[in-house]
């Protein structure tokens, strides 16, 4: 079973090579302010979010990822449309869990994404565009509890992914 808690860490990101920012794919943001065509790229968009959101919650389910949260970011941010919230039991966990999943999001949906922290495992970010990725070890989730700061309000719009 996932469940989430939201925390903030503030590690290093790890050093990016001019190759790996090469490879990393920008998604492109789409204006919806008017006609047919756009509102039709917009649904497009919103599926394709959507099904990455679903692999990548499948993908962590599958590996055995701990307490995984989905937390919708529309009309909360420009930066991504959903945040994915999990735990790895360890560092090695951790480490697993996002180098599996960058590699299937690669594999599977052909998107190459940009990768923080993976050296320490401690908190790794993935940001896979329409969707970013916070995997944690549970000491350091709870410490910084992203959760909180992404769900200030009591309905709490997060759901377990």
């Amino acid at each position: 079973m996932r469940t989430h808690a939201p925390q903030a860490v503030t590690a290093a990101p790890e050093q990016q090579t001019e190759s790996d920012e090469a490879k990393s794919e920008d998604i492109p943001s789409v204006d919806v302010s008017g006609d047919d065509a756009q509102s039709d790229d917009a649904q497009s968009d919103d599926a394709r979010s959507d099904r990455l959101l679903d692999l990548i919650t499948s993908s962590l389910d599958q590996d055995g990822a701990e307490e995984i949260l989905d937390i919708p970011l529309a009309g909360k941010s420009t930066v991504a449309d959903h945040m994915v919230i999990a735990s790895g039991r360890s560092t090695r966990h951790v480490a697993a869990l996002s180098e599996k999943l960058v590699e299937r999001l690669k594999a599977e949906a052909g998107t190459r994404s940009r990768v923080e922290g993976r050296e320490a495992a401690d908190w790794v970010l993935i940001d896979a565009g329409d969707v970013v990725v916070h995997i944690f070890r549970p000491e350091v989730r709870a410490f910084y509890q992203l959760e909180k700061m992404w769900l200030a309000t009591p309905d709490r719009a997060a759901r377990p992914a």
